[in-house]
Parts: C-alpha cells; structure tokens; sequence
C-alpha cells in the first residue's frame, strides 16, 4: 500500500511537548517513503515548533475554525491520514476527509485505572514509540535517531546575549509546567538551585517570570551585603541565577538549552526539547507519573519524584492545586545527585 502513498497528512494540535515527540514519526514517513509529500496540521499557536522542520512540506493550521481547516484540507486530496491526537476534531477531520487512516492508540481507560486506583495496566512503551506503531500500516518503523528540534539561525542565542556570570559553562532549569502541581514550589525549586550550586538559567514562559524574579531575589543578596558575599564564598555557594523566563521565544530557549551542559526540568515541554539536543536531564515529578509514557526520550536522564505516597498519580495532566492539600509528591521528593 506505501508504494501508491504519495501524499499524507499528520494530525498533532498540542501541546509542545506531545507536538515535539512526534518528530521521529514525521522524519521516518519522509524519510522512508520514497517521494512522498508531509503535510502536518496543528494549532496556530505551536508553529514556532513545525515551520523549521524540513521533513515537512506543507503546514496547516487551526485557529478556532474547524470547518474553515475541513475545508483546506480537502482541497489537498491526500492518500492517506495519520491521527497523532485522537479526539472529537480529529475524529471528524477523518470522516470529512474520507481517506484510509491511522490512529494513535491514547491509552484512556488504562490512564484512568491508574489515576483512580493505582491498578497499572500501561505498557512499558514510550509514547514515541506508541506514535510510531501508528505508522506500521505504512510500513514505515522507528529509525532510533530519537527526537528533532531544528533551531532558525535569527534564533540562535549568542553569548553575548547572556550575563557574563553565564557565558560560559550553565545549568538550564526549566521551572514552567502546564499545571502548578507538575511544579515544585517555590522554596523547594530555590533549594534545588541552593543544591546545583552552579551558574543556572531558568527558562519558562511569560506566566513564570514572577517566580524565576523570586528565586533571583533570594541569590542576589550578595549586593547589597559584602559580608554576606564573603561568607558565601567560604560556604562554596556558586548558584548564580539568571531569570531568562518571558525574555526569549521557544526557539531561544531551546538555543540556550542546546548548549547547557545539564537541564533539569518538570514534566513539560522545554523536557521534551532537551531531550531533542541529548542533555543529561534531572526530570522531576510531581502529580503525573513517567508511567504515562513522556519521560525523556533517548537522552541520559534521571528521575526525581516521591514513590513513598499512596496519592500518586493524582491526575494524568495536573490540577491547579493539590487535591489531598499536602503536596506532598513535590514537598517531600528528595533531590539526590551529583554534578562535577
């Protein structure tokens, strides 16, 4: 059947990272189908994430207006559709398009009876690799070249745009997360720099910048106390921060990300494009499980998260607070490792 295959649509509307783990799909369909032509289809807000990838030929985007998307969509006449995603849209973009199709298995009831009663039934599997048995129809299978992110050169982050504290060796703490019980709190991410004890950036969108102020805050006493700054050198307190959340787009995070020698992260999305450029990842967990299937993606990486509660997982996305009020998962999680 790939042989007649010449055009074919993939279909991801969100987030970052799940749009990010299926750069391996989309590599290997353009890669191991001869001649054919990738379209993708995604929300306008993630195009940041798709317009540099050159395994794709075309890009669709959705912005709010299904029937509007439909309508292009037809126009293009594909041979076949790839359904990443699986919900009520894309079910009927399917049904609209009426082309032989794949979709990604989701896993739902599986999710819940882990979430509701801490029965796990999930598969040892990546999602990545889920994303790939989706291609199996075609004949197309996993290359092991793990994920992509490609990086505009307008995005690259010079040095010279960074303080000199952090211009040359850093750490990336990647401090946002979805929902605030995929995040440490507040004292807990500041003892967690106290503990990398090097130069950090932390990266996050425009909704972290108060916090990565406040981590600052804490570190930068130092000029306004010599004495305090003297004792800190004797201590061989070394965790000098710079608060680079709201102050670049993806594509420079994930620049500043490529050339940190370490990132530690939540369970997000700036996790899944470390894991693109191989980092050593320190990924931390708090209401959701690396059982899902979203831990880091053939790259070095160890997890912290609080196995010693009968809570977890509370949810398979996050809530915004905690439902049992202890929090406990991200309190009481213990940060044990080591850095040259």
């Amino acid at each position: 059947m790939a042989s007649k295959i010449k055009k074919i649509l993939i279909i991801r509307f969100s987030s970052i990272g799940d749009i990010v783990l299926t750069t391996p799909a989309i590599r290997a369909v353009k890669t191991q189908l001869k001649d054919v032509e990738l379209h993708f289809a995604t929300k306008e807000q993630y195009r940041i994430i798709v317009e540099n990838n050159p395994y794709i030929n075309k890009v669709h985007y959705y912005k709010d207006d299904l029937k509007k998307l439909i309508k292009s969509l037809k126009k293009e006449n594909f041979d076949f559709v790839i359904d990443l995603h699986k919900n009520l849209r894309t079910k009927l973009i399917k049904t609209q398009l009426g082309k032989k199709s794949s979709s990604f298995q989701k896993l739902n009831i599986q999710k819940w009876l882990y979430v509701n009663f801490k029965v796990n039934k999930l598969p040892n599997i990546h999602i990545v690799d889920r994303y790939l048995d989706t291609l199996k129809p075609l004949g197309v299978k996993n290359d092991s070249l793990g994920l992509d992110y490609f990086i505009p050169e307008k995005d690259e982050v010079e040095t010279s745009w960074l303080p000199e504290t952090h211009q040359g060796k850093y750490i990336v703490f990647a401090i946002g997360g979805q929902h605030a019980t995929k995040r440490l709190p507040l004292k807990r991410m500041i003892e967690l720099c106290d503990r990398i004890n090097k130069p950090i950036i932390l990266l996050g969108g425009k909704e972290d910048e108060e916090t990565g102020e406040e981590i600052t805050t804490f570190f930068d006493q130092t000029k306004e106390n010599k004495y305090y700054e003297k004792g800190l050198d004797e201590l061989k307190k070394k965790a000098v921060i710079f608060n680079g959340c709201g102050k670049f787009n993806l594509n420079q995070s994930a620049s500043i990300i490529q050339k940190a020698e370490v990132v530690f992260s939540h369970d997000s999305g700036l996790m899944h494009i470390a894991s693109a450029f191989q980092k050593r990842i320190f990924s931390i967990w708090g209401s959701t499980s690396p059982f899902f299937g979203m831990y880091p993606y053939k790259t070095q990486f160890s997890i912290f998260e609080n196995n010693k509660i009968k809570c977890r997982p509370c949810s398979k996305i996050g809530f915004k607070k905690c439902p049992k009020g202890h929090f406990k998962c991200m309190n009481d999680v213990v940060f044990d490792f080591w850095l040259p």
